[in-house]
């Protein structure tokens, strides 16, 4: 087993390997010659253990602890107070809590509310365009325009530069040609780049502020003083990584899991009613966010593992969602499951602020695709990424069949 060789994942979540990790207790994983540090770190696979490591960022902590120099949510350590600490994903209570709170009403039910009408707009415009193409790249044509047109209304982001920004922060993600803690000429650019654009979009929110998320950001307080220029900053990349990146994978995979069960998309074409319990179960399926890192910040045990200040440990969401103590037929596709208490959006405080916009473009997209095609047929397999933070696709071909007269 080694969990940092990213071949291991460049066809997908090895999902039989985390099968038979959970058949034994929390792992201790060796470094190998992938591994960032040359330090090694637990593994916790099963669904009680990940939830009880991610509900206690008192012991299990996002920014780091243990007199360990850096931290962060990554298996390799991101330098404390540039990434750890000063990310909003990689920020301890009570500044998380309280910079979380900021956020929060850009995104309450009340603003999202008034974002349906436009978000289904949006895609009907975009399932309508890729159906008149026929064949068409599903991830670049459909799943990852929806959330990056909604991120960059929120954010405040000229629709005509989204484009860019997404490119940016496909490099700087990908690892096609690196290991993890490595980066290359091309991934550095791409970071200047993405930061020369958010210091100067930052600069225009300070002068000239909107209604947008990074506008309140920019002009509001946490703990009696405006957030850092790096908090703003980080809070930029961070936004465009996260808005982009994984609804757009749920729902090319969401597809493709469609595509592999033809009776669950008959099924959801005769009762679209089904489309909410759907919806859940392709998130649980397709766990985009495969593990986050904690650090351990005092001694402590998981499930009879004696864990020390320091302590590296990786709570495997994507397996959690397939343990059979929680999930009868983990590996069966049902759109009709109930209940579904899955964990790809986390748990406890770092549960992601953004669940109910993905789930709003999720159900838009998903509406469109049932009202306006008939038929999904692969024409090539679809392109993975080589990573193990991100379950998710670069390019997915098919050819989309347009519902017409007499078609179910």
């Amino acid at each position: 087993m080694d969990l940092t060789d990213l071949d291991l994942f460049a066809d997908g979540f090895p999902h039989p390997l985390f099968d038979e990790l959970r058949g034994g207790p929390v792992v201790w994983h060796e470094p190998t010659e992938h591994t960032p540090g040359g330090e090694g770190f637990w593994v916790v696979t099963r669904y009680a253990d990940v939830l009880a490591a991610a509900s206690d960022p008192a012991v299990f902590s996002s920014a780091g602890g243990g007199g360990r120099a850096g931290g962060g949510t990554l298996i390799e350590d991101l330098p404390a107070g540039f990434a750890a600490g000063v990310l909003l994903n990689m920020m301890d209570a009570p500044r998380h809590t309280r910079f979380r709170r900021l956020l929060a009403p850009c995104l309450s039910p009340r603003a999202l509310h008034a974002l349906r009408d436009d978000l289904q707009a949006r895609a009907d415009g975009i399932v309508r365009a890729a159906v008149a193409k026929g064949e068409c790249d599903l991830l670049v044509d459909v799943a990852a325009e929806l959330p990056l047109q909604a991120v960059a209304h929120l954010l405040g982001v000229p629709q005509e530069d989204r484009h860019r920004l997404l490119a940016w922060a496909n490099t700087t993600l990908d690892h096609a040609d690196r290991d993890l803690g490595e980066s290359t000429e091309r991934t550095r650019a791409a970071a200047a780049e993405m930061s020369a654009y958010g210091t100067a979009l930052l600069a225009r929110k300070r002068a000239d502020p909107g209604d947008d998320l990074l506008s309140v950001a920019v002009h509001g307080t946490v703990d009696g003083g405006p957030l850092t220029e790096l908090e703003q900053q980080m809070l930029f990349h961070l936004l465009i990584a996260a808005g982009s990146e994984t609804t757009r994978n749920t729902f090319a995979l969401g597809v493709q899991a469609l595509i592999d069960h033809p009776s669950a998309w008959h099924a959801l074409k005769a009762d679209p009613s089904l489309l909410p319990s759907a919806i859940e179960e392709i998130l649980r399926w397709t766990s985009t966010t495969p593990y986050n890192r904690r650090t351990v910040t005092r001694p402590t045990t998981l499930n009879g593992a004696a864990l020390s200040p320091g302590d590296k440990i990786t709570l495997w969401w994507a397996s959690a969602n397939r343990d059979p103590s929680v999930f009868p037929a983990p590996h069966t596709f049902d759109i009709t499951r109930t209940p579904n208490p899955h964990l790809a959006f986390g748990r406890g405080p770092h549960f992601c602020l953004g669940a109910p916009l993905a789930r709003l473009e999720l159900h838009a997209l998903l509406t469109s695709f049932l009202t306006h095609i008939t038929a999904l047929t692969p024409t090539a397999p679809p392109t993975f990424t080589r990573t193990n933070k991100h379950t998710g696709l670069r390019h997915m071909p098919v050819l989309l069949t347009p519902t017409g007269p007499g078609r179910a």
